[in-house]
């Protein structure tokens, strides 16, 4: 499927690298005007130079998604460079891998406050820009790690078992505002999340997850896709 996003507005958390870079280049390449954000100014600067080109409006501001106040400054910007929201995608996130017991206080809060309450402030500030233009698109970027609970994983299996149940309820909240909702479980991406790196072709690759967001936006208004789960097909034995 093929779709035309010119004249949509997305915006991208965690638009830096690894997934999320790869769904604001697609993005903008199938029209769309792309606001991005990261944590760092510079990261996000550099990432703006990076995917901007001739055909592609894309802007960038620093946002840490655990401040309500910097993601209200977020959708903000993103309203005075393009005027409108149609579509978000959270995809700001971090993992922290440790049992229980030495998980520190400040790791915990880092991981829900990123994973799944900074999804929350997001979905907080677009919902009524969407409302106001008659409807739009969610996407969570969730994990298999969101239904598969694993050893040292306690927090990181929190924030996205939370992220999850949150998305399936804001659907059933907004299904009728005209905003779909979607969550994408995938599993091990080729990113440098985690700390992995290095070519690993078995792993999904970031575009891939891309192309499924393109692939739902593409969907008939009449047809909602509320999850999705992804993983490599050849996983290394």
């Amino acid at each position: 499927m093929t779709i035309s996003l010119a004249g949509k507005t997305a915006v991208v958390t965690g638009a830096t690298r690894g997934i999320g870079r790869a769904i604001a280049r697609a993005l903008a390449e199938a029209g769309a005007t792309v606001v991005i954000c990261g944590r760092s100014q510079s990261d996000t600067e550099r990432a703006v130079r990076e995917l901007i080109s001739d055909n592609r409006k894309l802007f960038g501001i620093s946002a840490d998604v655990t401040d309500n106040v910097a993601v209200a400054r977020l959708f903000d910007y993103a309203e005075k460079q393009a005027g409108a929201v149609d579509i978000l995608v959270n995809n700001a996130g971090v993992g922290i891998f440790r049992p229980v017991a030495q998980l520190t206080v400040e790791e915990w809060k880092s991981v829900i406050d990123t994973n799944l309450t900074g999804v929350f402030y997001c979905c907080r500030e677009a919902i009524p820009r969407m409302m106001r233009r008659g409807g739009g698109s969610i996407f969570n970027i969730s994990s298999l790690a969101g239904k598969n609970p694993f050893a040292a994983g306690a927090a990181y299996n929190a924030s996205k078992f939370g992220l999850n149940g949150f998305s399936e309820a804001m659907m059933m909240d907004h299904r009728y505002d005209g905003i779909r909702v979607t969550y994408v479980m995938p599993g091990s991406v080729d990113t440098e999340f985690g700390g992995r790196g290095g070519a690993t072709s078995w792993r999904i690759a970031p575009q891939d997850i891309a192309q499924i967001i393109l692939d739902i936006l593409a969907m008939p208004e009449r047809t909602l896709i509320s999850r999705v789960e992804v993983r490599p097909s050849k996983p290394a034995k």
